[in-house]
């Protein structure tokens, strides 16, 4: 219930993403004995609330959260840059992962810019994900794998225009209307990071997780709940000034925004002498 809470307050516009999530989490947490970690793969354009997911997801498993000496985090440009050191990386990785498991077997392993990892490295990792009940003597059943992507980013925006464009609720789409759509173009696409990927292969990704494109609407939710956060009674006259001021697309419509929620923060920093 507290992990629905902090999804309820602190997420916006990401009614599948929610629902997914919470559901896997809470069935895997409550599951005495998992036959495989939990293995999620996040998709979706920059700002929609992919990290910000991960986050809470994290803080629920270790209250510290990103803090916590079991939740890692591996940023593909910063951790695994040269395409060259490929084999290097895989060994540190498989190395790393286990040496934390063995400390903590509910550790939580977090890929962010999975779109921008050379193309094998994660194929390191499969042998942790798969259905076995320890691999020499450590059991990973117990872990949780979070890959954070903006591939499929495009299919994603392209279904939520189209429910847009026949009239449809955004709320009523569902998992299925995306999730295939997702698994095909992320194996397919040589910039996924999971490009032909024996995790896709061998079924190892539990869900595959949209999110979606983010309406003004939203975008005035993040400017409220980072005003409150910060302890400002929130006034409805600078939460549409930083709505108008961000970009949205498609040019002629202008429904979604451009950056998600990911400026808000720093355009609040201009409004706050206001």
């Amino acid at each position: 219930a507290a992990l629905k809470a902090q999804l309820d307050n602190r997420l916006f516009g990401q009614h599948l993403a929610k629902d997914v999530v919470l559901k896997a989490v809470l069935g895997f947490s409550n599951n005495p004995s998992p036959k495989k970690p939990l293995m999620l793969s996040l998709h979706g354009w920059a700002g929609t609330g992919k990290n910000f997911l991960s986050q809470i997801l994290a803080e629920h498993v270790h209250p510290a959260g990103l803090r916590s000496k079991f939740v890692h985090l591996f940023l593909a440009t910063l951790h695994f840059p040269h395409h060259d050191q490929v084999k290097l990386y895989k060994e540190q990785l498989q190395n790393w992962i286990r040496g934390n498991v063995s400390a903590c077997p509910s550790s939580v392993f977090i890929f962010d810019e999975m779109d921008k990892m050379h193309p094998g490295v994660i194929d390191a990792i499969k042998p942790f994900l798969d259905y076995y009940e320890e691999v020499d003597g450590v059991s990973y059943r117990k872990a949780i794998f979070i890959f954070l992507s903006n591939a499929g980013g495009d299919l994603i925006n392209k279904a939520a225009l189209d429910f847009w464009i026949s009239g449809k609720r955004r709320e009523d789409i569902q998992l299925k209307d995306l999730e295939s759509l997702l698994s095909v173009g992320v194996f397919n696409n040589k910039n996924s990071g999971l490009w032909h990927s024996s995790i896709i292969d061998r079924n190892l990704i539990d869900y595959f997780v949209p999110f979606l494109p983010l309406e003004q609407r939203h975008v005035k939710m993040c400017v409220r709940a980072e005003m409150t956060a910060r302890g400002y009674a929130v006034d409805e006259k600078i939460v549409q000034a930083v709505a108008d001021e961000m970009t949205y697309f498609p040019k002629e419509q202008k429904i979604y925004s451009d950056k998600g929620c990911k400026t808000v923060q720093a355009k609040l920093d201009i409004h706050e002498d206001l």
